[in-house]
C-alpha cells in the first residue's frame, strides 16, 4: 500500500506544458542576403537555418512555398571542406572511415594508385562505396546506383539500380525512403553484402564549404538537382518553389526567412540550458551545474526534449549528461530534481535496472536515451535557472 501510494504522489508530477522552441518569419521585403542577414540579427535571432526535414517542412509552410527566399546558408570559400552525412545530426568521426587504402586486390603494387580521399578529378566532393566496401571520393556529377534506407529499421535497406547522380540519388531517397544509407553501423552492416556485392553505390558522405550564418554545424542540405550549380558567383542559398533549394548571386535582392528563439511555455517560462562541452563524470558534471547554474537539465516533455537536442548538435562528445539517475533503492529512475520520469525517450537497446549508471542523450542521430556508468565523461547540458 505504501508503494501504491508513493507512486501516485509522483504520477501527479506528470503535466507537461506545451513550449516553442524556435520560429520562422518569413519577410516579404526583397533585400541582398547580407541586407538580409543584417535585418533579421536585428529584428530576431539570425537568417533561418534548417536542421532536418522536419525543420524544412515548418520553413515552407511558414510562408506557403513562396519561391526564391533568401536562407542563412552560405558558401565560405576559404574554410576546409567538411565531410558531413546526409543524415541530419550524425557526426562525422575520421577514426570510422573505410577510404581505400590504395592497395590493388591482387596483392601487386601498383605506384600509380593514390590512397583516397584523393580528390584525383578534382573537385572530388561525394563518395562512393565500392564492391569491397571501401571508400572513394568522386566528382558528385557521376552517375551511379545507390543505396536508400527508412526509419525506424535503419538497417532496412534498398538498392536503387539507377544510375543518378549524388544529388539525384539523395533526394530520390528522401522521397521514397529516408535518406542515403549513412554513418558506418549501417556501412558495415552484413546484409549490404547481400544487397550491392558487385556495385559501386553512393552513400550518404559528402564535402562542402557551406556554412550557416549563425555558426551552426547542421549537415542538412536540400539542394535541387535540377537547380542547383556550386558556382564562384553564387555563394547564398534560396528557397525555390518547390520547397527546395539552389544558389544565386548573394547581390541579388530577395524576400527571406528569419529565425528566432522562442521558449516561451502557456503557463511559465520554460528553463533556459546551456551546453557545457567539457567533458566531465556524471558527479562532477552534478557539482559543476549546481554551482554555476541551477542544475543538470531534467527532460520532461517533448518541448524540452526538443531543445535538448538543439543545443546538444554542438557538443564534441557522442553523447551528453542529463540528470537522470537511477535509485537503486527506489527500483526507479529520477531526475537530480526528484521527479520520476513522465515523459521518455528511451532508446531501443535500453535496460531498465542499472545501479551506478545515468542517463545520457545521443549528441545526433535521433537522440535517443541511454544509460552510461557514471566514470564515463561527457559533455552535459544545465538548466541556467
Amino acid at each position: 500500500m505504501q508503494w501504491s501510494l508513493f507512486v501516485l504522489i509522483l504520477m501527479g508530477q506528470c503535466s507537461f506544458c506545451l513550449c516553442r522552441l524556435y520560429e520562422y518569419h518569413f519577410v516579404e521585403e526583397k533585400k541582398t542576403w547580407d541586407e538580409a542577414r543584417t535585418y533579421c540579427r536585428d529584428k530576431y535571432t539570425d537568417l533561418a537555418k534548417v536542421f532536418d526535414m522536419t525543420d524544412m517542412k515548418r520553413l515552407n509552410d511558414s510562408a506557403g512555398n513562396q519561391g526564391e527566399a533568401w536562407i542563412g546558408l552560405h558558401n565560405q570559400s576559404n574554410v576546409n571542406r567538411t565531410w558531413l552525412w546526409s543524415l541530419p545530426g550524425v557526426k562525422f568521426n575520421d577514426s570510422e572511415t573505410e577510404w581505400d587504402d590504395g592497395k590493388p586486390n591482387d596483392g601487386t603494387n601498383n605506384a600509380g594508385y593514390n590512397k583516397e580521399p584523393n580528390d584525383l578529378y578534382y573537385p572530388e566532393n561525394c563518395v562512393m562505396m565500392k564492391n569491397n566496401h571501401k571508400w572513394f571520393d568522386v566528382p558528385c556529377t557521376n552517375k551511379h546506383p545507390f543505396i536508400c534506407y527508412d526509419e525506424p529499421n535503419q538497417n532496412k535497406f534498398h538498392l536503387i539500380d539507377e544510375r543518378k547522380t549524388w544529388l539525384e540519388a539523395q533526394s530520390y531517397c528522401r522521397e521514397h525512403h529516408t535518406d542515403l544509407i549513412s554513418v558506418p553501423t549501417q556501412l558495415n552492416h552484413e546484409e549490404l553484402k547481400n544487397i550491392a556485392p558487385n556495385q559501386w553505390v553512393w552513400i550518404g558522405l559528402f564535402r562542402d564549404t557551406w556554412r550557416w550564418s549563425d555558426g551552426s554545424s547542421f549537415s542538412f542540405r536540400s539542394w535541387d538537382p535540377d537547380l542547383f550549380e556550386d558556382e564562384d558567383g553564387k555563394k547564398c542559398a534560396m528557397t525555390v518553389s518547390n520547397g527546395k533549394w539552389s544558389s544565386d548571386n548573394c547581390s541579388n535582392t530577395k524576400p527571406f526567412y528569419c529565425y528566432a528563439r522562442e521558449l516561451v511555455c502557456d503557463t511559465t517560462v520554460a528553463d533556459e540550458v546551456i551546453l557545457i562541452n567539457e567533458k566531465m563524470t556524471w558527479e562532477q558534471a552534478v557539482t559543476y551545474c549546481r554551482m554555476n547554474h541551477s542544475g543538470l537539465i531534467s527532460i520532461t516533455n517533448p518541448q524540452k526534449q526538443r531543445w535538448a537536442e538543439e543545443v546538444a548538435k554542438q557538443a564534441t562528445s557522442t553523447h551528453v549528461w542529463t540528470g537522470l539517475r537511477f535509485n537503486c533503492k527506489e527500483g526507479m529512475w529520477f531526475w537530480v530534481t526528484g521527479k520520476i520520469v513522465c515523459y521518455n525517450n528511451w532508446g531501443p537497446d535500453y535496460v531498465f535496472e542499472r545501479c551506478g549508471m545515468s542517463g545520457v542523450m545521443e549528441t545526433g542521430g535521433d537522440h535517443k536515451w541511454s544509460k552510461k556508468y557514471d566514470s564515463m565523461e561527457f559533455s552535459f547540458i544545465c538548466t541556467k535557472r
